[in-house]
This record gives structure tokens, sequence and C-alpha cells, in this order.
């Protein structure tokens, strides 16, 4: 395999300086310069201040190193960072506890179309010379940064390859964003202003329902950080897409415009409404390490933009008290519209 046959040779970390003149000269012989992989490795422990010696402009190195994950390409995994990376860092001392974790991830394919036309086709790798590549930029234009960044985090298994669909990209985000995240933010927000004048007031009714949005809450919490532990990113949003469905359905299984007809309901409706907003603000949280700028508008429409800032080991339900005045609801998540549905 490819390690075996990247540890039969001595790796020579030096060449020809008048072949090479641009490189780092070597301290030992300035006739010969650094091998580029060699200097680039040694950036790693460089920046976070290896050998800094107290220097008060560097960085502290055992605060930043090692770092929770070393994150790379699987292009550049063998030799570079696989077997020249960890020998180097052996051969000065690192420990295990020292080394980095890599983590690894795949490349982006093309799905072409099968022979009538559909979805679901082959995958073949992108090449300019098959006319194939995907431009984000063209498709974030297009589509706006949170159905780009949604789709690429949601559709790949870490550390392996996945086919690029756009009509996948346009359904995630229709369904799982405009659809259910969107819609929920909309209708909780909508409700309140219209049945309590945007006020959440002391909460004073319980029962099963609500007992158990606040348990999917928990659950999505927890599988969140699990997921975002182990670096399965689609799994952290899988996470959160469950408590969205599960809210949804609490909604129509305790319909706040038409318990709100009966004014012994009315205690109950407020207790549904504050655990719909609530929900939403946990959700941009856990929402924000992917679209960061969706979640910023879910907390001013809510008007809870400073709620909450550390880890999530001390996020817990109430972070919108008594009192807590929301705002005014706008699409977050405008729905795709792709040109056979605008015929």
């Amino acid at each position: 395999n490819a390690i075996e046959r990247a540890s039969e040779t001595d790796l020579c970390i030096s060449r020809p300086k008048d072949r090479l003149h641009w490189g780092i000269e070597l301290p030992f012989d300035a006739g010969f310069v650094t091998y580029v992989w060699f200097d680039a490795l040694i950036n790693y422990i460089s920046f976070a201040g290896y050998r800094s010696n107290g220097t008060a402009s560097l960085p502290d190195f055992e605060t930043l190193w090692p770092a929770n994950a070393h994150v790379i390409g699987k292009d550049i995994l063998v030799p570079a960072h696989a077997i020249y990376w960890p020998c180097m860092l052996r051969a000065m001392g690192f420990t295990d506890k020292q080394m980095p974790t890599l983590l690894v991830h795949g490349w982006w394919n093309i799905r072409r179309k099968s022979s009538e036309g559909e979805s679901g086709g082959p995958e073949e790798k992108m090449s300019k010379s098959l006319g194939n590549v995907v431009d984000p930029a063209q498709l974030c234009e297009r589509f706006g940064t949170d159905a780009v960044r949604y789709y690429l985090v949601r559709d790949i298994v870490t550390g392996k390859d996945s086919a690029f669909d756009l009509e996948r990209l346009i359904s995630l985000f229709n369904s799982e964003l405009a659809n259910d995240l969107g819609n929920l933010l909309n209708r909780s927000i909508n409700m309140t202003k219209r049945f309590a004048g945007g006020l959440l007031p002391p909460i004073t009714y319980d029962d099963d329902a609500c007992k158990a949005v606040r348990s999917s809450l928990d659950n999505t919490t927890r599988d969140y950080r699990s997921a975002m532990d182990c670096y399965d990113l689609p799994g952290a949003l899988k996470s959160i897409n469950a408590h969205v469905v599960h809210c949804n359905q609490f909604i129509e299984k305790n319909p706040p415009f038409e318990l709100r007809k009966e004014e012994a309901q009315r205690d109950r409706v407020l207790a549904i409404l504050y655990h719909l907003c609530e929900s939403c603000l946990h959700l941009s949280i856990l929402l924000s390490p992917f679209l960061p700028e969706a979640s910023d508008k879910i907390r001013r429409q809510l008007r809870a933009e400073s709620r909450f800032e550390g880890h999530l080991e001390n996020l817990a339900w109430g972070l919108l008290g008594p009192g807590h005045m929301t705002g005014k609801a706008k699409p977050v998540f405008p729905r795709i519209v792709v040109d056979e549905e605008k015929g």
C-alpha cells in the first residue's frame, strides 16, 4: 500500500539551490534549500508558538497544541500528512498525546443524469476537460449561501466522497429549511404576535405535550453535541431537524389558533407559544456554526441576539425570560422556485 511504498526509501529533505532558488536555504548547507513539504509542515507548529521561549509576540504553544482536529483533504494525506508529518514530530520528541488527530475529508464528484435525463445517474470526477466543474460562487449567486452551505455539509459523510446533485440541493433547502424550520419560525412568531401581542408572560401551565417538547430539545442537544464531538456534521444537522419536526407536530396536535377560542385554554396557549419561541432560539444557536447569517436573522426576529454566549454544556431551557417581547417574522429561508414551478 501507499504507506509501505513511502517507507521503502529515505526522505530527502533538500533540493539543489541552483534549481530552486526561491526555497528556504538549509542552515547547514548554503547550496541547498528545504524540500517544500518539509518546511510547509513545520508551519503547523511554528505558528502555534513552538519553541517561542516565552516571546510575548508569539502564542503559548501548550495552549494551542494539539488542536482538536487537523483538517486536510485526502489528496494530501499520503505521504505528506500521514507519513512525513508524524515522523517529523516523533523526531522532535512529540509524545502520543501531542500528536495531531487528522480529519480527512473526501472529494465532491458530480452525479450525471441518467439516459432518460433524470437525476440519480452514475458518479464521475469533476474535470475541466469534461466541462462538468460546479462553480460554488455561481451556486451562491443563484441560490444564496445558506442553501449551498447547508447542502455541502448535510449531504456528505465525513471522510468519504459524495456526488453533487443540484436537484438534491434544492430539495434539501426547500424541505428542511424553507418548509420545516422557516415555517416553524414564521408560525411561532406570528402566533405569538397575534394571540399574545408578541409578549411571553410567566408560564403557569404545563402538560405532557410541553414536557415532550423539552425532552425532544434535550435529546437534540445531546445528539448534536455527540455528533459534533466526532465530526459527524451531517448527523448534527439531522438532530436539529428532528426537533424542528417535533415542534411542527406539536403545533398540529395542539393548535393555538383553535385553542385560543376558549378562554379556559389561554394559559395553555401561552405555554405552547413559549415552548415554540424558546425552541426556535435554541435551534438558531445549534445552527449557527453552519448558517451563521441565518442564525443571526432568527435571533433578531426573536429579539434575542445576546441571550446566549458560551459552551453548549451551559445551554439550558429558559433563555427567554418572563416579559420577553418577540419581533416581527420575515422569511429567513425563502423557497427556491425552479423554472418548472415558475411555468
